[in-house]
């Protein structure tokens, strides 16, 4: 039967493969797979092709796809066109024929060989691609076009490409449409040019090709080739999704949950974006993120933010890696965990995330990270310091001023920080500094007080107090007492500690005001508790000698102890000799 079998599909193919066709029309996969088999070991290219798509598909054999690709290629040497142009298509995608034995032989290994998928063949693609355009497949010139304009360099040729894509364009072939308009924009310098791209496009996309409705959908969102049209292109972005479109399903989810030119649905909206973030899409995993870390969702949800922060981050995506680097700083999520935040910050920050450098930058700059990071960190800044960015600028006269990443000078220091002044409060006050300590230029205390003035003025507090110290003692100017309390008492209002025991140290007298020892005790007291130690050693003092009117030993005793434990050696003896108080007593 076998051989009788053979003879007849070699003398009437045509009969049997119609009764193989109505055999599938009917749902009778078995019978129809049995009959195209006995064509495909008789050699006939057709039912070759025909068992490769029963396996591809899982019609009347169980589904295989190493099985699909080996009979594909039984039927692409067989001259097969059809055959000749999807093997191409596979080689692109990187599937390949197993290394197992010939299927014609029976082996029972053959059936069960595991898929495989690799990298891209583009060689053995262009090879086939060929013998089918010879043969005028539209798909194949399409998948000529297709390889000379994605493969490796030296297989490149954008012309020849153009060419391929325009006659299989010409022949109604709907990947050579969607290829033609891609070449075509990449010179579409006018509006009847872009209009012949949304044109190709919507040829591509009528024959349901879902790149090309997603295409389409940009193109008709953004208004090239054709006025904005919102709602025609969110239905366009649906359909390119329901058929599997990873940046679509992204874009569908997006608008279902922000109610964009359609009716809003959050809990499909992120049903979509999780089947586009699974596929692998880094910016619905970022949307993700983002919708549970709070712009989304009430309370937050910062471990399942975390999640999808990181699988955006591990493909690759900046802005979600320093998203999670942020909520590894805080431990929002995650256990809190500075050097895991530093190294997604790292990533970002290498990948061009400006925001990510700047929060890297403060972490070197507090002394994160290794000498490369800081070397890293400087030429970031000088860089955009360069291109005038004032923010840059200050963080590099930083870098300079202390040697971070680079070689101290405080010349260059000083330059830098002067150019950030025009704009940087923090460069004021830095610069200020400079010009009063005379470090990488002359000393100039009443520069240098004014521009305290400059930063105080703007709120700083740090200036504030440097400004209000100058006016204290007249350095840079004239004596003002009751000026100098306003600006100390402005940073003490900002919790600046520093502030409050400078006022204690006015209200005591000797400064140009009135002692007020009772004010200079709240002070004292008000700083002692936010942990400046020489405060703690002055409130010491006067509990201890009843300055403000009550002696209080007992309470004198602990802020000394405070003092001394931060390392005020003054506060050694005093504290000794209350203690011998307290035992003679």
């Amino acid at each position: 039967m076998a051989v009788f079998d053979r003879v007849l599909w070699l003398v009437r193919p045509t009969p049997l493969l119609r009764r193989a066709t109505r055999l599938n029309q009917q749902g009778r996969f078995n019978e129809a797979f049995t009959l195209l088999a006995r064509g495909a070991r008789a050699g006939r290219a057709e039912a070759e092709h025909r068992i490769a798509m029963a396996y591809f598909n899982g019609e009347g054999a169980p589904q295989s796809q190493a099985e699909g690709v080996r009979w594909l290629g039984r039927a692409a040497e067989h001259g097969w066109v059809d055959a000749q142009a999807q093997l191409a298509a596979l080689y692109v995608h990187g599937i390949r024929e197993p290394s197992v034995a010939d299927p014609s032989d029976g082996a029972p290994g053959a059936l069960f060989a595991a898929d495989s998928r690799g990298a891209p063949d583009y060689a053995s693609a262009l090879e086939w691609a060929r013998r089918a355009a010879a043969q005028g497949s539209a798909k194949g010139r399409a998948m000529v076009g297709y390889v000379l304009t994605y493969g490796p360099n030296a297989m490149r040729d954008l012309e020849q490409a153009h060419r391929c894509y325009e006659l299989s364009a010409a022949a109604g072939c709907a990947e050579g449409h969607l290829g033609y308009a891609l070449s075509l924009a990449r010179s579409a310098a006018d509006e009847p040019a872009r209009r012949e791209v949304a044109a190709q496009l919507l040829n591509a996309a009528s024959a349901g090709l879902p790149t090309a409705i997603y295409l389409l959908a940009v193109m008709t969102e953004q208004g090239v080739g054709s006025r904005p049209d919102s709602k025609t292109a969110v239905e366009l972005y649906r359909s390119a999704a329901e058929k599997g479109h990873r940046s679509a399903q992204t874009r569908w989810g997006m608008a279902l949950i922000e109610g964009l030119a359609v009716q809003q649905d959050v809990v499909s909206g992120e049903s979509w974006l999780r089947r586009a973030a699974l596929a692998g899409d880094g910016d619905a995993a970022l949307f993700l993120g983002r919708f549970y870390s709070g712009s989304g969702r009430s309370p937050p949800n910062h471990s399942e933010a975390a999640r999808w922060f990181q699988t955006a981050a591990e493909a690759g995506h900046a802005a979600a890696a320093r998203a999670l680097g942020s909520l590894y700083l805080v431990g929002a999520g995650v256990a809190q965990d500075d050097e895991a935040a530093f190294g997604w910050l790292r990533f970002a920050a290498a990948a061009g995330d400006a925001h990510s450098r700047v929060d890297l930058a403060n972490m070197v700059l507090e002394g994160a990270g290794d000498a490369d990071d800081s070397a890293r960190v400087a030429e970031w800044f000088r860089e955009a310091a360069a291109s005038g960015d004032l923010t840059a600028a200050f963080n590099l006269g930083l870098c300079l001023a202390k040697g971070i990443g680079c070689e101290r000078d405080d010349e260059q220091a000083a330059r830098w920080l002067r150019r950030a002044a025009n704009g940087v409060v923090e460069a004021q006050f830095m610069y200020g500094r400079m010009l009063a300590e005379g470090r990488g230029l002359s000393p100039d205390p009443e520069a240098a007080r004014d521009w305290f003035r400059r930063a105080a003025e703007a709120g700083l507090a740090d200036a504030q107090v440097a400004l209000a110290e100058m006016m204290a003692i007249g350095r840079g100017g004239p004596q003002e007492p009751a000026a100098a309390r306003h600006w100390f008492e402005k940073a003490a209002a900002n919790d600046h500690s520093g502030a409050m025991f400078a006022l204690g140290a006015l209200h005591s007298g000797g400064h140009g005001l009135v002692a007020d020892h009772a004010t200079a005790q709240q002070w004292f007291r008000a700083a002692a508790e936010r942990g400046h130690a020489q405060a703690q050693l002055m409130l010491g003092r006067y509990l201890a000698l009843g300055a403000a009117g009550q002696r209080n030993p007992g309470e004198a005793l602990e802020w000394l102890e405070r003092a001394a434990s931060q390392g005020v050696a003054e506060a050694q003896p005093e504290l000794a000799n209350l203690q011998a108080v307290a035992l003679g007593n």
